[in-house]
């Protein structure tokens, strides 16, 4: 298991860290009982190892005008390796497209799409999801609420089964 790869410092900081992103280098050794330095040190390796992959506001995309959320379940007509890459290459080309998953079973990808209105995401589907190659179907679910929205990991589990193991 990866996250047992790091001591409990190491999981407190990335914990406060996702928690509030913005706090200061001071703040945050205060919280895990380290000084400033040696803190600023452990960031910097873990940002150094790919456990901290960037810094962001968490923006509310209703209060920005985007109105509409949709999942797409997109399926392909080739899986071969290439093909794959390809689609989740256009994807990340498409700037409604602000998540793309690979699934197993009948759908081969799942995208999280937003939109500033209905118009918008149509446009998008049909004059470019639809037409893209290598595209056999989509099947579209609109979201009427949501109820969680959580990024992150929830390290309150991770540390429970570490305890759990030791």
């Amino acid at each position: 298991m990866a996250g047992s790869k790091l001591d409990p410092i190491d999981r407190q900081i990335l914990a406060e860290l996702q928690a509030d992103g913005r706090m200061t280098n001071v703040e945050l050794a205060k919280r895990v009982g380290i000084s400033a330095p040696p803190c600023l040190r452990r960031v910097r390796t873990l940002e150094e190892a790919g456990y901290i992959k960037g810094y962001h506001a968490d923006i509310d995309a209703r209060e920005m005008g985007f109105e509409v959320q949709v999942f797409a379940m997109v399926r392909l007509h080739s899986q071969a390796e290439g093909d794959l890459s390809s689609f989740e290459a256009r994807c990340r080309a498409w700037p409604l497209v602000r998540e793309c998953h690979m699934l197993n079973g009948e759908i081969d990808f799942i995208l999280k799409c937003v939109a500033p209105d209905l118009s918008t995401f149509q446009s998008f589907l049909t004059g470019e999801l639809l037409k893209a190659e290598n595209v056999a179907s989509v099947k579209t679910s609109l979201v009427i609420r949501g109820a969680k929205d959580e990024p992150g990991v929830p390290f309150e589990v991770l540390e429970a089964r570490l305890n759990r193991d030791a």
